[in-house]
């Protein structure tokens, strides 16, 4: 059979045509091209399941084809420790968020926030829209949670209590706001609510329970952790808890996801993580003078719009330099 697409001939099993009194010919394979030997072939020709493509010899093969490569495994160290208390913390603001917004109908405003009550200033009503945040707190428990549910290894009981320290995390900021209502903006009667804090603030939070992370180990009877070093306090609810040692960041490592720092761009005159002394992990920096058009002397004109000039800005930018072996590594 011959099928026609827009450029020619497609793959298909292509038949010589017969002269008259002349016996048809065999059918010749189209000739696979490039990646085609590896790649699955889809749909069907003349009603036919198209036969399977046998794969090149060994000999013939281009490095890595046919074989995807490994999947880094999951890992276990403080990183990954953050990564599941901030996404937890992410899942529970963003859910608190849409209730109070009403961009949920499974949810609104905390309705626990009614009537009056009291506190160290004295009393006031509830009112307003208070955030809902045990709601987001029970969303984010049954979402993030489910997969951790299913196994009960190391692994899962350390997700587990990095995500509960990721959604306390968020709790911990909720603060109470009020509005006063009086002569001349007494507060003789108060309207309070309370409400979530911005999201930079447990991202910080976090970020600080990850540079204290504490190393753990199972305990005898597999239901909880113990501290690694004995010279460390046990962990709370609130700490982020990690098993493994953190790999090496610097280099390409399959295993474990890394990208290295090869051509990462750095800060010169930075002491933080960004400069290239820490950065480039003491392998030196490449520098580069580039040139960029850029918006300057930019002014307002009544009304309303801002007109800038095309500056032309000349600029230094570093990159790390590649070790002397920048494959990848693989302990495979």
């Amino acid at each position: 059979m011959v099928v026609h697409g827009r450029r020619g001939l497609v793959a298909g099993d292509v038949r010589q045509r017969a002269g008259p009194g002349e016996p048809a010919a065999a059918a010749v394979p189209a000739a696979p091209r490039g990646d085609a030997l590896h790649r699955p072939r889809r749909g069907r020709l003349d009603g036919r399941m198209p036969a399977p493509v046998p794969p090149a010899p060994l000999g013939l093969q281009r490095p890595g084809a046919g074989a995807a490569p490994p999947r880094p495994r999951p890992a276990a160290h403080r990183e990954s420790a953050f990564v599941h208390a901030i996404s937890s913390a992410g899942v529970v603001f963003a859910i608190t968020r849409a209730c109070s917004q009403g961009e949920l109908k499974s949810c609104s405003c905390d309705p626990k926030k009614k009537g009056p009550a009291k506190d160290s200033k004295g009393h006031f009503d509830w009112g307003g829209c208070s955030d809902n945040i045990d709601y987001g707190i029970k969303f984010a428990r049954a979402f993030v949670d489910a997969k951790e549910q299913k196994g009960k290894d190391a692994r899962a009981l350390m997700n587990l209590h990095n995500n509960r320290a990721g959604r306390k995390a968020v709790k911990r900021f909720l603060k109470q706001e009020c509005k006063c209502h009086g002569v001349s903006g007494s507060c003789t009667l108060r309207t309070c609510w309370l409400a979530m804090a911005d999201f930079r603030k447990t991202g910080d939070y976090l970020w600080k329970k990850y540079n204290g992370a504490i190393q753990v180990v199972m305990n005898q009877d597999g239901t909880g952790f113990t501290v690694a070093n004995k010279k460390f306090k046990k962990p709370t609810k609130n700490d982020l808890v990690y098993f493994e040692s953190s790999p090496d960041y610097c280099i390409r490592d399959r295993d474990v996801g890394s990208l290295g720092t090869a051509g990462r761009v750095c800060n010169q005159t930075s002491r933080g993580m960004d400069s290239c002394e820490v950065m480039c992990c003491g392998r030196g920096y490449d520098t580069a003078r580039v040139s960029r058009m850029t918006k300057c002397e930019c002014k307002f004109h009544w009304c309303c719009a801002v007109r800038c000039q095309d500056c032309l800005e000349v600029v230094d930018i570093h990159t790390c330099k590649a070790p002397k072996s920048a494959g990848w590594i693989s302990r495979t």
